[in-house]
């Protein structure tokens, strides 16, 4: 288990949310916190008490606001908020997207700007703490009002009801999970049944999770090209930093520097650099891969810096000002900023995949190939060497092309036209996840390629950075070229490798750290 989280009114960070939601970190809230939390529950206290109305506090909620709800009925109010809007249908949620949504709502919960009570955020945090995840369905959130029905089934593990999985996987009703933990659950006062579920936390946890994964998916990508010009006897002058001055994208430049160090005193490389080189230009699948890759980048970054604001945010409606001693109703919790960069970063993904994909199938068209057999076989006609793991490649950009149609752009009304425009965000993340696992596996399969191709190029050496590459394959099973054998272990493996950054880490290991 990572070392504990400090939770207080600033932003949580990528790292630290990373660390809670993969890897079990558990949290705690601070003491500037803690006294937040007091001051905006005070406020909160006081309105409940006023003979005038409050939106979230003495009233009902959405269209149904304009009823009044006295103070005797204020706590089935918040009981039945919760329940009715635990409506998610579908698959489970897995695991990471809940614990990072939880640590999401307890850092907004610990701005000062919601009006829970301290012994209910204190109870969320100890949930995460003792590894107990609430079952939270696929489908159900518009993305406006926040994430309301994850957010809800999450807010009713707090009350004792629905059903959690403990630290071991094991799923249980939530009262008995609490039980075992030693954990007594809350009864939600004013305020505290929107305090829980009015937040975009799913959709940008699973953002700050996205921009991790593709950060270093690129940097692999990059690899995966160098490694693939590399084989394909392509020239690396075009990377030159000259070149890239002259058009100053910065992820341009970043990619270029990366495939020039990956190149660096490559056998390969150097066999036909000589003046009796007939080549002209690559293909634009080669020459063109830091224009893509740097793009892609750069998208990337700025979906980080749109994460970075709302992860600063507090996000609630309504939203207490507790240095005015006062409640106001707002927008803020419209998911379209997080909605429209994670469908930027779907369109990213797909094109960096689509590249890719046209780089692999290059190796296998003997009238491309520039001397290696078609379809890197051993002996072609009797093996088929690497047809078909392109086809899966083809496949997967299929799907991911697909799964590029932004989700932000559409949007259904809800609760009797009071919520008539909404951001679609939790759809866009959920398909952003997908297309970052295809990405990783297209990526995989081209290393794959790139690697028997280079085996099929010796005894010219490949650089010392694709040399690791491609001795991190053979080290892990994956054998080179020969006779067919059943090739999908091997491009499972490889995306595993891939996924787990230790293709990166073996490039990074021999000539320093990748930009």
């Amino acid at each position: 288990m990572s070392q504990s989280v400090g939770v207080g009114v600033g932003a949580v960070s990528f790292d630290e949310l990373v660390a809670v939601a993969r890897h079990g970190a558990p949290v705690t809230l601070t003491d500037d916190a803690l006294a937040a939390i007091a001051r905006a529950r005070d406020v909160v206290d006081e309105l409940a008490a006023a003979t005038t109305p409050s939106y979230g506090i003495s009233t009902g909620f959405g269209a149904l606001a304009t009823r009044h709800i006295p103070t005797e009925m204020r706590a089935q109010l918040q009981r039945s908020l919760v329940r009715s809007h635990a409506a998610g249908s579908g698959p489970e949620v897995e695991r990471e997207v809940v614990r990072g949504l939880m640590l999401l709502r307890l850092s907004t919960l610990a701005t000062g700007h919601t009006g829970i009570r301290a012994e209910t955020a204190t109870l969320l945090a100890a949930l995460l703490e003792h590894g107990i995840t609430p079952v939270v369905r696929e489908y159900g959130s518009l993305g406006c009002s926040g994430d309301l029905a994850p957010l809800a089934h999450c807010a009713l593990a707090l009350m004792g009801e629905g059903e959690v999985r403990d630290a071991a996987g094991t799923l249980m009703p939530a009262a008995e999970a609490l039980a075992a933990a030693g954990l007594e659950p809350v009864e939600l006062a004013a305020k505290e049944g929107l305090a829980l579920i009015n937040g975009t936390d799913g959709m940008l946890g699973m953002l700050v999770m996205a921009i991790t994964d593709l950060r270093m998916l690129l940097k692999t990508a990059d690899i995966a090209a160098a490694m693939s010009v590399e084989g394909q006897l392509a020239t690396d002058r075009v990377f030159a930093p000259e070149l890239q001055t002259i058009r100053p994208h910065p992820g341009q430049a970043l990619s270029a520097a990366n495939l020039t160090a990956v190149l660096a005193d490559s056998g390969v490389v150097a066999s036909h650099r000589g003046p009796d080189c007939n080549r002209v230009q690559d293909a634009y699948s080669l020459r063109c891969s830091p224009q893509v890759h740097g793009a892609a980048r750069d998208t990337v970054e700025h979906a980080a810096t749109v994460a970075g604001r709302e992860l600063a945010s507090a996000v609630d409606n309504p939203v207490v000002l507790a240095e005015e001693g006062r409640v106001e109703s707002n927008g803020n919790f419209h998911g379209a900023p997080v909605a429209y960069v994670l469908d930027f970063l779907a369109i990213v993904a797909a094109d960096v995949a689509s590249i890719s994909e046209r780089r692999t199938d290059r190796f296998l068209d003997k009238s491309r190939s520039h001397g290696l057999p078609p379809f890197l076989a051993d002996d072609p006609g009797v093996d088929s060497g690497h047809m078909i793991a392109q086809y899966t490649q083809a496949a997967i950009v299929s799907e991911m092309k697909r799964l590029a149609v932004p989700a932000s752009v559409d949007s259904i009304p809800s609760s009797a036209m009071q919520e008539d425009h909404v951001s679609m965000g939790w759809s866009a993340a959920r398909k952003l996840r997908r297309s970052v696992d295809g990405l990783t596996r297209v990526v995989a399969i081209e290393v794959l390629t790139a690697a028997r191709a280079l085996d099929l190029r010796r005894p010219l050496e490949p650089s010392p950075a694709t040399g690791a590459v491609v001795d991190l394959l053979r080290s892990s099973g994956i054998e080179g070229p020969g006779p067919d054998r059943y090739l999908s272990p091997e491009i499972e493996a490889t995306v595993a490798l891939v996924a787990s950054g230790a293709v990166l880490k073996s490039v990074e290991a021999v000539i320093g750290e990748l930009a």
